[in-house]
């Protein structure tokens, strides 16, 4: 089976790349539980793939989705098309999942006494790793923080402080390095044990909904009351709700801002230089904050600097290449890049239950995962994917202001 590729080069053919090669050093980190747990062990104190991974994705985020809005201009059309690019494959993978759980080939996550009332709402805002709610798969963690952002940049532009970007990268990193240098350290998921998961599960969803509906609208003290009160949720939520610790969340939101601020230095819209002091306030916040941090059972600072630093690295090399030819095979993994980080660790889930993990690491069983995944993701993202943009993208002219 062959990789989907677009027709001709494309401009952001690099962001393409980086997504693939994101999206399989993920795969790499969760199949390696799996198939090469004795590497894993000796590896991940020196480099964490899996955020090597994330933060490759949040960079390209920053730099894709606020000029996705902008260039709309229309916080409607931004939703639609937000909502039928990521929930169709969403719905239909944990319709999947649920599936081979009934079916007894897949376990699905223990909820403790949460209701499955609050546990459905809380991922149908894709907030729920911010709303106390275990992920029904431990990869959707990073929807909840590309959510935030996403009304984070919904805010700006509404009261027009969207070309803010890199004063607000630089303040969210100061933040995240203050509270680590001040010893401010919150219990995960913060505001749940202070007002309960259920009562902040349902104040949380119908903010989101009146906060999406009214910047939607097409009354201007509507639509700016509605990106206000999304951002203050998004505010809310990610420092103080999460279960990243605090400085992370923080850097996470930076990292992303990162991303818009190399976007407007492209673009025109800012100097390069305010980008490059940019990105050096971010990372040294950010690799300070992981220092002063410090080691722990769940957290080494080599394996986390060293994942971020080449993370940042890669989003590097990738910009200074942008005028290069990219390989189609690259682009065609960015293309599919979203099924392959929702739909492996579906695959996992049901080796673990039906085969068990390997007592002895297995390179070809590695190697054998990523032959049956990719073709798997291409029929996903033929019948599920592309169709569902199709619909956004004509739904969308349908409702863009004249």
């Amino acid at each position: 089976m062959k990789i989907i590729a677009t027709a001709g080069p494309s401009r952001l053919g690099w962001l393409d790349a980086l997504r693939g090669i994101a999206a399989l050093v993920v795969v790499f980190d969760h199949a390696s539980y799996t198939f090469m747990a004795d590497f894993r062990r000796e590896l991940m104190p020196q480099f964490n793939t899996s955020r090597y991974g994330i933060m490759v994705f949040f960079l390209v985020s920053g730099y894709i989705i606020p000029a996705s809005l902008e260039r709309r201009g229309c916080v409607r059309t931004f939703w639609i098309g937000r909502i039928f690019r990521v929930y169709p494959l969403w719905a239909a993978v944990v319709a999947l999942f649920l599936a081979l759980d009934l079916l007894g080939i897949a376990e699905m996550p223990d909820f403790g006494q949460q209701s499955a009332a609050a546990v459905t709402v809380a991922h149908a805002t894709m907030l729920q790793e911010l709303l106390g709610t275990p992920n029904l798969l431990l990869v959707l963690w990073t929807l909840s923080y590309e959510m935030s952002f996403y009304l984070l940049v919904v805010a700006l532009f509404t009261v027009r402080l969207h070309q803010r970007s890199a004063a607000t990268a630089v303040i969210l990193a100061t933040l995240a390095a203050l509270s680590v240098t001040t010893g401010v350290v919150l219990p995960a998921s913060a505001l749940s044990g202070l007002v309960g998961t259920g009562p902040l599960i349902a104040f949380a969803s119908i903010t989101m909904g009146a906060a999406l509906c009214c910047a939607s609208a097409r009354s201007p003290v509507l639509r700016w009351f509605g990106g206000v009160l999304g951002g203050v949720l998004a505010l809310a939520l990610v420092p103080f709700n999460g279960t990243v610790p605090l400085w992370e969340g923080l850097v996470i939101l930076a990292v992303m801002f990162l991303g818009t601020a190399v976007y407007r230095a492209e673009n025109g819209q800012s100097t390069w230089r305010c980008a490059a002091g940019t990105a050096v306030m971010v990372v040294a916040c950010a690799v300070g904050s992981a220092f002063w941090y410090g080691d722990d059972d769940h957290f080494t600072r080599r394996g986390w600097i060293v994942a971020f630093l080449l993370a940042v690295l890669s989003f590097g090399a990738g910009l200074a290449s942008r005028r290069r030819h990219v390989p189609r095979l690259l682009t065609g993994l960015g293309t599919i890049s979203y099924s392959v980080y929702l739909m492996h660790p579906v695959l996992l889930a049901v080796i673990d239950s039906t085969m068990g993990r390997r007592r002895q690491d297995s390179v070809a069983l590695e190697v054998a995962f990523y032959a049956v995944l990719l073709p798997l993701c291409l029929l996903t993202y033929r019948y599920v994917e592309a169709p569902s943009q199709a619909w956004g993208r004509r739904l969308a002219r349908r409702m863009q202001p004249p």
